[in-house]
């Protein structure tokens, strides 16, 4: 199956934290495209985007913004296609700004939103959409979440093996 996803955001500024659904989609060799979209600088382009994203053969939008963050809930506006909002951090509020301006949208107009800088888990989430017309990607969630299990497993093994002291010793994620 052919699926597809849009990736876009308010301003290059938000590409660090966007960049992490791009990794995901193209670990699960799902297409997308990634760009830039202003709901505030450029309304006629997010309209025009968002109203033909299905005709441009989009199955799932990811939208992050930072701030006022409009675009998530503007685009879900202009277009039936499934709109995940990914609030981006602001050094301002951080993020929380961002996060109550995608979550707090009206009836009739839903935006499933992620955790502030979420945009791994919104390409997940994407990738749910898609797997359930799609059984070679829900292989490949169930594999991906298989590996996740087995590396808690690993881990949980380890640090109770080890003991804690000698687990932080050794650990790389822990290192100054």
């Amino acid at each position: 199956m052919n699926s597809k996803v849009a990736i876009i955001m308010g301003s290059d500024s938000d590409l660090p934290v966007m960049k992490e659904a791009a990794e995901i989609l193209d670990e699960f060799a799902v297409e997308y495209e990634l760009t830039v979209v202003s709901a505030h600088r450029t309304p006629e382009r997010l309209y025009n985007y968002a109203e033909n994203a299905e005709k441009n053969n989009f199955d799932v939008i990811i939208a992050g913004a930072g701030g006022a963050a409009h675009l998530p809930g503007m685009t879900a506006a202009v277009t039936d296609l499934p709109v995940i909002g990914v609030p981006v951090k602001t050094s301002k509020l951080n993020g929380l700004d961002s996060l109550y301006s995608i979550v707090q949208m009206p009836p009739g107009v839903p935006v499933a939103t992620v955790a502030i800088n979420g945009a791994k888990n919104a390409a997940l989430l994407a990738v749910q959409i898609l797997a359930r017309k799609d059984p070679e990607l829900r292989e490949k969630q169930k594999e991906y979440r298989e590996k996740m299990k087995n590396k808690v497993l690993a881990t949980a093994s380890s640090l109770e093996e080890l003991g804690y002291k000698e687990y932080f010793e050794r650990s790389e994620k822990f290192a100054d």
